[in-house]
C-alpha cells in the first residue's frame, strides 16, 4: 500500500482520446491506498466528444473516486491553502495545459490545483498527451523538465511516421511515477520507445 494515508489530486485535461488509458490508473492509485480527488478543466466540464460526453466523464470520475470533481478555479484554490494534496497528477496533460503551466498562467481549475501543490513544495506529476510536444511546445517541455517539484510520467512518440512531433505518456506508469515523485526523484527512463498508437 504505497499510498496509504496520501491524498492525490488528479487533474484531467482535454485530451479526450486518452481517457480510456488514463482513468484505470485512478483505480490503481486507490487500490494502493490513496484518497483521490478529481479536478477537471473547463474543456472537460463542457465538451461532449465521440469518446464521451462531459456528463459521462464526470459521472465516471465520481464513481472511481467517490467524489464529485472540482470544476472551478474558486473551488480549486483552497486546495493549495489547505495543503490538500500530497501530490497532484495531471493526466492527460495537454500541450495547452503544459504551455500554461510552464508560463505561470493559472486560468483553469487544474492549473490552480497544480499551482497550489507547487506552492507547498509538493510534487506535480505530468502525463503528457499532445501532438506538438516536439514542435511548438518543445520549449515549454524544456522549462518544465528543469522546474523543481515537477515530474513526468515517462513518455515517447506515439506514432512518429504520421505525427512526428506527438508524444504520449505511458499512462500505466502513473502510480510508479507518483511513488518516485513522493520520494523526490524522477522515474527513469524518462524517454521510452512507446507502443505505436493509432491516430484517433
Amino acid at each position: 500500500m504505497r499510498f496509504a494515508g496520501k491524498t492525490i489530486g488528479f487533474g484531467v485535461a482535454g485530451s479526450h482520446c486518452s481517457y480510456d488509458e488514463v482513468l484505470p490508473q485512478i483505480a490503481r492509485l486507490r487500490e494502493e491506498g490513496a484518497e483521490v480527488v478529481p479536478v477537471i478543466s473547463e474543456t472537460v466540464r463542457t465538451t461532449d466528444t465521440r469518446f464521451a460526453t462531459a456528463a459521462e466523464l464526470r459521472e465516471r470520475l465520481a464513481e472511481l473516486t467517490g467524489r464529485a470533481p472540482i470544476d472551478s478555479i474558486v473551488d480549486a484554490e483552497p486546495t493549495g491553502q489547505q495543503k490538500t494534496f500530497d501530490a497532484f497528477v495531471v493526466a492527460p496533460c495537454t500541450g495547452n495545459t503544459m504551455a500554461r503551466l510552464a508560463n505561470a498562467v493559472t486560468d483553469s481549475p487544474v492549473l490552480m490545483a497544480a499551482k497550489g501543490t507547487l506552492r507547498n513544495l509538493r510534487p506535480v506529476v505530468l502525463a503528457i498527451s499532445s501532438n506538438d510536444v516536439l514542435g511548438a511546445n518543445a520549449m515549454n517541455l524544456a522549462i518544465l523538465l528543469m522546474r523543481k517539484h515537477v515530474y513526468f510520467v515517462p513518455f515517447g512518440q506515439d506514432n512518429p511516421e504520421v505525427k512526428p512531433t506527438s508524444c504520449v505518456a505511458e499512462f500505466e506508469l502513473i502510480p510508479d511515477t507518483v511513488a518516485a515523485a513522493l520520494e523526490g526523484r524522477q522515474l527513469q527512463p524518462l524517454l521510452l520507445e512507446r507502443q505505436k498508437r493509432p491516430v484517433r
